[in-house]
């Protein structure tokens, strides 16, 4: 199929592309990497009346590290992560999410910010920038707003975005000293989208779990924070002795908080159980590399 017929137009300067998205309203859309926009349009699941292509705005295209945490700009590509040593040692979940990303090829052309706001449930950019405490920032013509993670993210495909907004960058805080991560996910097939995957973090201190954040994937309308599994890590010790226990009452309270839905690759029940099976290795993953012994 192709798609319906839209007015394209390629602006020179972010001001520009603000004014001319400010104009179309909810008739706008932003092509990026456009590895979700364009199936979407020629599917005619999307038929906007304006495209606004913003691969020619250099300022977009920026990782920035500071004391202050990472800065992922606009058209930052998914392999451009995976190529920044500063990302893979300071940001080890982010790196390590990435690597899962569909094929080489899209993530060649497609950019974070474009996979965060699109928010497919199954995706992974949404999720770790959830797992992350991450912020979101967003232009208009009328100026700057920033939304912290778990409130831009409203539901299937939805965000926080209005009309004449786009993303601009993700920002990504340091992560404190005594910190593991650990991401997996299960799919069919490589590169097939995550029947279910989950991110998580923990912070030790002698033993003692001082922070945990563990979100999950494709189990719900974005990503899903497992608030009752954090809940009860936070001030458990993770030594040999109790951390199988504990991980194993995380994985039942991830199974009994998740409502994943029956489809042509799972049944709901299938999924609930590797929602279950993905917990608990994250958090194991997590555990090892904040130097748990």
């Amino acid at each position: 199929m192709k798609p319906a017929w839209f007015d394209y137009y390629a602006p020179r300067s972010l001001d520009e592309a603000l004014r001319i998205l400010a104009d179309a309203g909810p008739n706008g859309r932003v092509l990026a990497g456009g590895q979700s926009l364009m199936p979407m349009l020629n599917c005619r699941l999307l038929n906007p009346a304006i495209l606004v292509d913003i691969n020619r705005l250099e300022v977009l295209n920026s990782l920035d590290v500071t004391k202050d945490g990472l800065t992922v700009g606009a058209l930052v590509r998914h392999a451009d992560l995976l190529h920044d040593d500063r990302v893979r040692h300071g940001w080890p979940l982010l790196f390590e999410a990435t690597k899962q990303v569909a094929h080489p090829a899209i993530r060649n052309r497609g950019t974070v910010c474009g996979s965060v706001a699109h928010n497919d449930p199954a995706a992974e950019h949404p999720s770790v920038l959830v797992t992350l405490d991450g912020t979101v920032v967003i232009a208009s013509a009328a100026g700057r707003r920033e939304l912290p993670a778990e409130q831009f993210f409203t539901g299937i495909l939805s965000t926080a975005l209005q009309p004449g907004e786009m993303v601009v960058a993700l920002r990504y805080p340091p992560q404190p000293a005594g910190t593991g991560t650990g991401f997996v996910e299960f799919a069919r097939r490589l590169g097939d989208f995550a029947m279910a995957g989950a991110a998580a973090t923990l912070t030790l201190r002698d033993g003692v779990c001082e922070h945990a954040r563990l979100t999950v994937v494709g189990m719900g309308e974005g990503p899903f924070r497992a608030r009752a599994a954090e809940n009860m890590l936070a001030a458990r010790r993770l030594g040999a002795d109790d951390r199988n226990e504990a991980f194993a009452e995380a994985a039942e309270k991830v199974r009994a908080a998740v409502e994943p839905a029956d489809d042509v690759h799972a049944s709901a029940s299938y999924r609930r159980h590797l929602a279950g099976v993905m917990t608990q290795r994250a958090l194991e993953t997590a555990l090892a590399r904040a130097g748990a012994h």
